[in-house]
Parts: structure tokens; C-alpha cells; sequence
């Protein structure tokens, strides 16, 4: 008979879960997880779940761009925006809302170009470039 260790490693594996260190790479792991939960246990309330307001992402091979629908009524001085090297933050300073956005690709955070027209915040980020050579490091014996 197995262990119970060994059944619950057998049920993680099924459920597709990033493993070990991956999750850094895949931030968004948790929210993706939760939300095929909450659509698979509750098929009526799946369209409450995917809000309109859910920010569009598109690449190229040197940039990220960023759409992301504002609340109505936002003004100029409303909306900050924050970046780091694997997410945006958008902060409405009217309401207090916090918006976490998981980019696919890790970015550059201080090259950016963000302007709003019709209501949308675009955000234009460099992606940051994947060392493809070995770098050599010692071994202590």
C-alpha cells in the first residue's frame, strides 16, 4: 500500500502545478489554478469570474504591450502605475483598488511608455533579454 506522502504527490502530479522553482517563473500559477477550479465547480458564475476589465497582452520580440480597461470616470491624477521586472501594478487612487498584472515575460521596469486614450492605459515594456551562454563557475571540493 502506498504512503499517503506518495498518494498526494501522485495528485499534485495531476493537476499540472509548477515544480520546485518554476512557481517564480509562473506567478500567476495560483490564480490561473483557482480559476479552472471555480469554473469547473460552478459553470454558471464562469462568466463573473472573467472580468471584462482583464487587461490584454500582446508580444513582439523585444516588447510587452499592455491594455488594461480603466474604471469609469478615471481622471489624470487617479491612476499610478508601477512596474517591476514580472508584474504591473496599477493603483486608482480614487477608490483604492489594486490591480495585479502578471506579465509573460520578465521586463525591463525603468524602460516604459504608458499614456491613456479612450479610457485605456497602454503600457509598452522592453522585455529583458535571456542569457543564452554558459557562464563558467567554480566547484569547491
Amino acid at each position: 500500500m502506498a504512503s499517503k506522502w506518495e498518494e498526494l504527490e501522485r495528485w499534485m502530479e495531476g493537476q499540472h502545478l509548477p515544480k520546485g522553482f518554476e512557481v517564480i517563473r509562473e506567478p500567476d500559477w495560483v490564480e490561473k489554478f483557482v480559476r479552472n477550479l471555480m469554473t469547473k465547480a460552478l459553470p454558471e458564475a464562469s462568466d463573473r469570474i472573467s472580468d471584462a476589465r482583464a487587461p490584454g497582452i500582446a508580444e513582439t520580440k523585444s516588447f510587452i504591450t499592455v491594455q488594461y480597461r480603466l474604471p469609469a470616470g478615471s481622471g489624470r491624477g487617479d491612476i499610478q502605475l508601477y512596474v517591476r521586472e514580472d508584474r504591473l501594478r496599477v493603483v486608482d487612487r480614487a477608490s483604492g483598488n489594486r490591480e495585479l498584472i502578471p506579465l509573460p515575460m520578465l521586463v525591463k521596469p525603468r524602460i516604459c511608455q504608458a499614456a491613456v486614450k479612450n479610457g485605456i492605459l497602454y503600457v509598452k515594456l522592453r522585455k529583458r533579454p535571456s542569457m543564452s551562454k554558459y557562464v563558467e563557475h567554480s566547484i569547491r571540493w
